[in-house]
């Protein structure tokens, strides 16, 4: 479906066409009709698949059709981390360009500057706030934001949220808004903590499952059978072996992030080590380090990777074996963009075995198993079938089992680009499909 046949506003679509956006994306196509319609909805999809367009396009729709007032916070939009709060408003800075809707981002990590003008553009009613769920709730403590009239509440990456011990707060916050408002909620999976919440805040909810997709085949994936001590020597020997300047290593803690960093640094490698302990000017630091290849190994967690997005990763190193097999394929979604040819390397030790057979039933094909490189000693020997009966036992189950832890321009052009549109297809231009992946 073309993004012009759904009924959104011509400025909406002008700033489509800008952005060179023509197709929507499955989930774009299945939420957005609702949501024009005023739905509440629950969409399971994984990062990637353009859940952010999904929600933004209609909701900016209607704040540009509607009533709305012009000195109220109209939508709150959650999010988990700092860096997928600047990249939601970034997206509506894009997707608004020809629109009067103003919007602020509102994260921890920041000094006193930043955090009195938050205050300010929250005090003053900006269209659209952007914030993660400990800072909105440190601005609400205040008393001076008022939230009476958000018309529009946003959860994005829910389970990571609720990952990272934000139930209460998030209750916390429903309790300021209204009961007439749409609310919309976006998860990568369903767990029970999600069910629970879905039902004390959504109202007869559509819902929308989007299949998690399959990696790509361009992507080399390996997985080294391992002890524990094995990993930091397989890592130096892999990179050693190869010419490198783009490689993210995840880690599952922010305690690990940090070792390996400063484990890896002495050794001579060029690391930068991403976790939730740094300041935001830290954490931007690197990240312009690393996109400019002034480090060349990126070293973070799932929670802190949400807001990397860059398309010439070269390789992805599990250190940890992902324990959800979806963050997996999140994971390593990040080689091979853009029609480029990638590598994931994942570190297995015997206790990580089960979470490996559950990676290879979702992908349905088994990952190359070789020995271990030169010099890293012998490929461990464990108790394969074992673990093969345990994972076949537990096979019925499809619950995870995680730990709960504490501008307004003239828009001739846009216009005259859209008139256009007919006659580029019947040229042949139907064949060529661009579409968000925001």
């Amino acid at each position: 479906m073309y993004f012009d046949e759904l009924p959104l506003d011509d400025t909406v679509l002008d700033a489509l066409d800008a952005m060179n956006f023509e197709q929507c994306t499955p989930i774009q196509e299945k939420a957005i009709p609702p949501l024009l319609q005023g739905n509440d909805l629950i969409g399971v999809a994984q990062t990637g698949t353009g859940k952010t367009a999904a929600y933004l396009l209609p909701i900016l729709h209607q704040l540009n059709t509607g009533d709305y007032p012009a000195d109220a916070i109209n939508c709150i939009i959650m999010s988990p981390t700092r860096e997928l709060a600047q990249q939601i408003d970034q997206q509506v800075e894009g997707f608004a360009y020809y629109m009067p809707v103003s919007s602020v981002a509102v994260y921890g990590g920041n000094d006193g500057i930043r955090y009195e003008q938050e205050r300010k553009g929250l005090t003053c009613g900006a269209d659209i706030i952007i914030a993660t769920p400990g800072r909105l709730i440190s601005h609400l403590n205040t008393g001076h934001i008022d939230l009476s009239r958000v018309s529009f509440f946003v959860l994005d990456e829910a389970d990571r949220m609720l990952d990272m011990g934000f139930y209460d707060d998030i209750l916390k916050i429903v309790s300021y808004l209204p009961a007439q408002r749409q609310t919309i909620m976006f998860s990568a999976t369903m767990p029970d903590n999600i069910q629970k919440l879905a039902r004390n805040i959504l109202n007869h909810p559509v819902e929308i499952k989007i299949a998690v997709s399959k990696p790509a085949e361009k992507i080399r994936q390996t997985a080294y059978m391992c002890y524990e001590g094995m990993k930091d020597n397989i890592v130096r020997k892999i990179l050693a072996d190869q010419s490198l300047d783009r490689v993210i290593l995840f880690a599952s803690k922010k305690t690990k992030v940090r070792e390996l960093g400063r484990t890896f640094r002495m050794q001579g490698l060029s690391v930068g080590a991403m976790h939730s302990d740094l300041t935001q000017q830290e954490r931007d630091d690197i990240m312009h380090k690393f996109r400019n290849r002034h480090i060349n190994i990126l070293i973070a967690t799932d929670i802190v990777s949400r807001g990397i997005d860059i398309d010439d990763i070269q390789m992805v190193i599990n250190y940890d074996t992902p324990h959800d097999p979806e963050d997996y394929v999140h994971r390593i979604g990040r080689t091979a963009r853009a029609n480029r040819d990638g590598q994931a390397i994942t570190l297995v030790t015997e206790r990580d075995y089960p979470n490996l057979l559950k990676i290879e039933k979702l992908i349905e094909r088994q990952i190359d198993k070789p020995e271990l490189p030169e010099g890293c000693g012998e490929k461990p020997t464990f108790n394969i079938n074992n673990h093969q009966r345990k994972a076949r036992s537990h096979a019925s189950s499809n619950h995870r089992h995680r730990k709960h832890n504490n501008k307004g321009r003239d828009s001739q052009n846009g216009h005259q680009q859209r008139r256009n549109r007919n006659s580029k297809r019947g040229a042949g231009a139907k064949g060529k499909s661009s579409s968000t992946s925001a």
